[in-house]
């Protein structure tokens, strides 16, 4: 059975890359969510004036990867502690949150934090905002698979944001701390 999954994690083109790897994972499309402004732009989401988020919605199948182990590889791509944005992108638009689609999803997402909070393993509080689902606008085409179709200014933009830093140092400390487990 397809299932979805919302995840604002700053920069969506490094967050499409990260879940497009993962088996059982069916699509990914990056786009805006949270905010109040119907069919936003680009432009305008970047503006930071719209309430929305830079968010990627993934569909998957359930029978291949859990939403447990989709959160632990999201929770595992940000820096759960910043609530100005995510790394070199500042401001609401990229701030980290989970959208849920009903009370299992929150309950798994809620356990994870508290997990992850609880670990004290960045001595700061984690941030990460637990969010009712909203209605998803995806992102205009050239932003979708922008890793593979624009891959050196990608990997340029992403090596230098310092995602790629941080990730490399708390990757498997998450991991560890929130048991990615197949279910």
């Amino acid at each position: 059975m397809t299932e979805k999954a919302i995840f604002a994690g700053g920069c969506f083109w490094c967050m499409e890359e990260s879940f497009r790897k993962i088996d059982g994972v069916i699509d990914v499309k990056c786009g805006y969510t949270g905010g109040k402004v119907k069919n936003p732009s680009y432009e305008e989401v970047k503006s930071g004036k719209t309430g929305h988020y830079e968010a990627i919605l993934v569909k998957y199948d359930e029978k291949k990867i859990n939403y447990k182990n989709l959160l632990i590889e999201f929770l595992s791509n940000i820096d759960p502690t910043d609530d100005s944005g995510q790394f070199i992108d500042k401001g609401s638009q990229y701030r980290s949150a989970i959208f849920y689609s009903n009370e299992d999803q929150k309950k798994i997402a809620e356990k994870l934090l508290k997990k992850l909070s609880d670990s004290q393993i960045f001595n700061k509080e984690i941030v990460v905002k637990l969010i009712p689902e909203k209605k998803f606008y995806e992102a205009e085409k050239y932003h979708q698979e922008y890793f593979r179709t624009c891959s050196l200014n990608y990997r340029f933009y992403k090596n230098s944001s310092g995602r790629v830093e941080f990730t490399n140092k708390f990757r498997s400390k998450i991991r560890k701390i929130l048991g990615e487990e197949d279910e």
